[in-house]
Formats: C-alpha cells, structure tokens, sequence
C-alpha cells in the first residue's frame, strides 16, 4: 500500500502549487458591483416567499420588493422575495461559507411607479418596477406596507419619493447599509420551537378526533331490513342526528348520497355495501356524519374525471381547478363534499379506482380503516384525497395504487400512525404547507413521502420508510424533518428543501443517505446518524453545504482523526462527498491518506482561496458517537441494514 499512496500524495502536493497559482484567475472580485448586471428573477435561484403566498400575489396583482444578489464563492444569482427575506440569509449559519462574500447586490425601484397600498396595506406599484443597485437606494421600514405573508420593507432610489411613501403610509427611511440592522429578520426556527409546534399540531389533531367520536350516543332510527327495505330508503327516512344501523349482510346501492348528519354503522366485516361498478358509491355532503364498521365495494373504474372532458372543456379552468378533476372528481368508495367534521372509521375499502375523496370538509376524520386500491402505480388511482381543509388521517391501513395520500392545499393536515405500501407515493403533498406527518411506516414504494411545489412550514417527524426508492423527497421552506428512520432505500433523503432542519434522523444502509439537489445550500443539518450506506452524501450544482449548526454535527461512522477536547467530536472536518474522505470506510489505504499533511494542506487552500472552494457537503465536527444509539441498535439487530467494515 506505501508505494501506491506515495504517488497520489506526490499529485496532491502538485494540485495544490497548481491551484494556487490558478486561484487569481478564478475569484471573483469583491465589490466588482460594476461588472455585473440584474438578470431576470425568473432567472435566479430565488428563496423567500412559498408558491402559495406567490400565487396569491400574482392573482391580486401585488407587487413583491426583491432583491438580487452575486456572491464570491456561488456561480449562480441568488434572488430573494422582500428585503426581510434577504436580511435573515446574511446572518443564517454558515451562510458566508457556503456562499462567499456578497459582491453586488440589486434591488427593486419603487420610484416613479406609483407605490401604495390597498385597503389591506398590501403593496402594489403602476408599471414595471426596475432593479436598480442596492448601496443607491434608501429603504422604508416600518410602514404600513405588508405581504399576505406579513410587514414588507419598501426600496426607493430617490428620497423624496420614499418621503412621500412615508408620508401617506407611516414608517422611517434607513439607507440601504443600514438595512440588515433596521428590517426584522425572520429567524430560524429553534429545535424546541419547532417541537412545540408538532405538540401543538398533535393537540389539534386530538381534539379534531375528540370532537367528532363521541357521537356513539346517536339513537338507532332506522335498522336497515327491518324499518326500511333498504339503505337508500334508511337513509331518506332518518332523522338528522340519529344512526341507521346495518346488519351484517350485504346492502346494493346505485350510488348513494346523504346531505345530512346521520350515522351509518354496520357490524364490521360481516356488513358490506356495494355500489353497482359505475361510480362512487358514497358521496357525504352533510356535516357531522359517521360511517362506521363496514366494507364497501363495487366502485367505478374512472380514477379521474378529467380523462371524460375534452381539451375545450378543460382550457381556462386553471391548473387547481384541473387537479381537482384529476384527481378529486373520480370514482371513489366515499367522497366528502362540504361535509366538515365527519368521521369514517373502521371501514374496509376495495376499489380500482380511489378510496376516499375529501373536498372542503375541515375537521373531517378518517381513522382506523383500510382502502386496498387496485395494484400497481397505474392500476388504481389514490387511496385517500384531502384538499382545501385540514383533516386527520390516522392509523390506518392503504396499499396499491397511486399515492396512499394524496394532499392539494390542504394546509395543517394531520396523518400519522398509518402504513403504506406497494405504491407509488406513500404521502404526496402538494402545494401543502403546516401539515404534521407523523408516525407513518411505509414499504415498497417509490417515496414514502413525496413533498413538492415549495410548501412552508411543515412537519415530518417520525416517520419509518424502508425498501424504496426514495424514503422521504423534501422540498419549501423552513420545515422540520426530524427522529425519521430511513433504512434500505435507493436515497435516504432528498435534501431539496431550503431553510430547514434536519436533526435526530437514522439513515442506514441506504445508496445514498442524503441526496442534496439544486436547492440553495442554506438547510441546517445536524445530530443525525449517517451511516452504513453506500455513499454517505451526494451533491449537485451549487456551493458548499455545512451541515454543522454551531459545534454540533452528525455522525458518521469512524472517521479519520481524534477527539482531543472529549467532547464527543472529531478535531477534523469530514468531507462525505469528497473524494477521499467518501471511501475511508470501504477502500482500504483511503483512510491513511485522509490524514496525510498534503490533502490537509489541499482543504487549507480550498478553505482560504473563494475561487477554489470546494463544492459537496463538509461536517466541520462530527460526532463520535451515535445520535440515537438504540435506534441504530435495534436496526443493526433487526437485519435490515447493510453491515459495512468499520
């Protein structure tokens, strides 16, 4: 081995004489504001404000003061919605070694368009507002100017159009300089902030389901067979607020719809009601209705209601309104419209198309049941559809089909405690943000959970995904991906979201145990266990990730140096995307390298030089110890993870 790492030690020490005489020709001047020109905000990578908060602007014609900004060590523009948004990245951990050191920074003119508010104080301007450099502008603070989002500070290249502003909408005017001391930041959220927010969103989820299981005092009105032949006339006969019970046996219906607050509860199993294979079976349009302790089958085979329009039918509707047709508008076993705080417990579903469809019924639940959604990915469509509301979806059972969950802006919902598998999506959130997913195990499936369209704010904590493709795909902003256990999936974690914390999760035996994408590196992980996988981190375009959050880092496995201080870290940054440190644990004479002086001093001049920064994913203290110990433990005992040579 001596005599095959001597000649790569020997190519090092050269690389390094090489890159230092390279490195003039490869930093971008600092200050260099002349150079550089605004782009298109389309353009740039942009963080700031959700697709939802965006949408909303667009469709009330707001206007939105963005920022622009080139740095030293980041190839690309950063784009940032609103002036609070750009002064919370500057002071974000680990933002100037990601990024470098700021080189020219644009901003948007309100000068000469007309500023004003509306009644609301939402801010919107006459024309094409222009960028215009940062250091000529003076910004007002304090106004009454606000986003949907909250208070918005208003730039202006000439003061005495800002002293209008002011003078019309309250506020001071600062100069641009002093803008990072007088805009409120929007702070990180804490660990424990964001734990009390999943104990608050777990509250609401336990008086949601309070509130709607304590209808078992409902009087039986109609008893389906002996009062009324059957389940339609039950139905038609009852009175609000009582309960049509079924015996066992099985009860046909052509498609029955109930518009008001009944109960209908069968004998468990033994009770089946069968639509007639041409259609939803239930449609609930009533508040405060249960059905309960039953089968149900015979649904229609049109998974989406879109595949009946023609393309003229379709055009104008809007992309929202489409997703609805897709995928809220088909057969279903049961469908929910404007039925808030219903219930659906302990039913059995067997459907080719979806199982349950939930459209604008806030404080619905859906409990203890099971929908089996015909096999395969394109076999069936979506165990369970929530949109518009929050609902809760809890301790059940869905496999087959699409998605087991499929959400389209159904902001704080609920779904934990249930299990997924043998589908596409295990959990598809879309255009979703507060939600807590909690507690949920899947199996076989292409994600376990799938987050897109840059949601805000939600909670994925707990949750156990294994034999995947992906475990879980994040994606927004300013969420919380905490204590999940991901084992034996193709990619772990796929880190697209930004400004979120990933802390006290089990990544083992996976391909890859975190995939970071595209996205802005300015997530925060930290305290979670990385190891046994395949490749530890992988990384795409864009500047280094520090996943360190003050002196905590990960754990990683054994890796190459001490812990003088005894405090539980390495002395040594580790580089899991590097191309030494990546092999420590699988090639054998890549650990003595990792500690050789030459690729030492090659990190020095990488961490000194802007122009040579490396890119991937660096931990400057990782652990030497577990996380979450027992955990680890329990999935090493289990044999569900690969055992790579320490």
């Amino acid at each position: 081995m001596p005599a095959r790492t001597l000649p790569l030690t020997a190519f090092v020490v050269v690389s390094v004489v090489v890159m230092l005489g390279l490195s003039a020709t490869l930093v971008v001047p600092v200050g260099a504001a002349g150079d550089v020109d605004p782009v298109p905000f389309d353009d740039t990578f942009t963080l700031g404000l959700t697709d939802e908060t965006i949408r909303k602007v667009d469709q009330r014609g707001l206007s939105v003061p963005r920022v622009e900004m080139y740095y030293s060590a980041y190839e690309y523009v950063v784009g940032f919605y609103s002036i609070g948004s750009y002064v919370a990245e500057q002071g974000r951990t680990g933002h100037e070694r990601r990024f470098g050191k700021p080189v020219a920074a644009f901003v948007s003119d309100y000068a000469g368009v007309n500023a004003s508010l509306t009644t609301e104080g939402y801010l919107t301007a006459d024309g094409t507002v222009e960028f215009v450099p940062a250091e000529e502008t003076v910004v007002v603070v304090g106004s009454r100017a606000r986003l949907p989002s909250g208070p918005v500070a208003v730039p202006f290249s000439n003061r005495d159009a800002a002293a209008s502003f002011v003078d019309d909408y309250g506020g001071e005017i600062v100069p641009w300089a002093a803008v990072e001391e007088a805009v409120p930041a929007r702070e990180p959220a804490s660990a424990s902030t964001l734990q009390s927010a999943v104990e608050n969103r777990s509250s609401w989820a336990n008086r949601t389901v309070a509130a709607v299981t304590d209808r078992d005092e409902r009087p039986t009105s109609v008893v389906v067979g002996e009062d009324e032949a059957t389940l339609d006339e039950a139905v038609a006969a009852a009175p609000p607020n009582t309960t049509v019970e079924l015996p066992p046996g099985t009860y046909h219906t052509d498609g029955l719809t109930v518009n008001k607050s009944l109960t209908i509860a069968g004998a468990g199993n033994a009770t089946t009601i069968s639509g007639n294979g041409n259609g939803t079976v239930l449609t609930l349009a009533g508040s405060g209705t249960t059905v309960t302790d039953l089968r149900i089958d015979g649904v229609g085979d049109v998974g989406s209601r879109r595949s009946m329009l023609n393309a003229s039918q379709l055009a104008g509707l809007g992309w929202s309104k489409n997703v609805e047709l897709a995928y809220g508008r088909g057969d279903a076993a049961i469908r929910l419209i404007g039925a808030d705080r219903s219930l659906i417990e302990n039913v059995s579903i067997e459907t080719p198309a979806s199982g349950i469809v939930v459209l604008d019924s806030g404080g619905t639940v859906v409990r203890s049941s099971t929908v089996a959604v015909a096999p395969g990915d394109q076999g069936g469509f979506m165990g369970l559809v929530a949109m518009y509301d929050a609902i809760v979806v809890e301790d059940s059972r869905f496999s087959g089909g699409r998605d087991g969950v499929y959400t389209h802006r159904a902001d704080g919902i609920v779904v934990r405690d249930n299990v997924f598998g043998d589908s596409r999506f295990g959990i598809h959130a879309m255009y979703t943000s507060d939600s807590l997913l909690s507690n949920n195990t899947a199996r076989d499936t292409n994600a376990g959970i799938f987050m897109m369209t840059r949601p805000s704010g939600n909670l994925v904590v707990g949750n156990d995904v294994r034999d995947s493709r992906v475990g879980i795909s994040t994606s927004g902003t300013r969420s919380y991906f905490a204590g999940n256990v991901l084992a034996d999936n193709g990619n772990g974690f796929n880190v697209y979201s930004s400004q979120s914390l990933y802390t006290h999760n089990t990544i083992v035996g996976n391909n890859v145990g975190l995939r970071a994408g595209d996205a802005l590196a300015t997530n925060l992980v930290t305290t979670n266990d990385i190891v046994e996988n395949e490749q530890g981190a992988t990384a795409r375009v864009g500047p280094l990730r520090v996943w360190t959050v003050g002196d905590r880092g990960n754990y990683w496995g054994p890796v190459p140096g001490t812990d003088t201080d005894g405090d539980g870290h390495y002395d040594r940054a580790f580089r899991p995307t590097g191309p030494v440190d990546a092999h420590v644990q699988s090639t054998p004479g890549a650990w003595t390298l990792a500690r050789s002086p030459a690729v030492d001093l090659v990190r020095t001049v990488q961490e000194t030089v802007p122009g040579l920064r490396a890119t991937g994913v660096v931990d400057l203290t990782p652990r030497t110890t577990p996380a979450r110990p027992d955990v680890l433990a329990d999935l090493r005992d289990s044999g569900n993870t690969t055992e790579v040579a320490e």
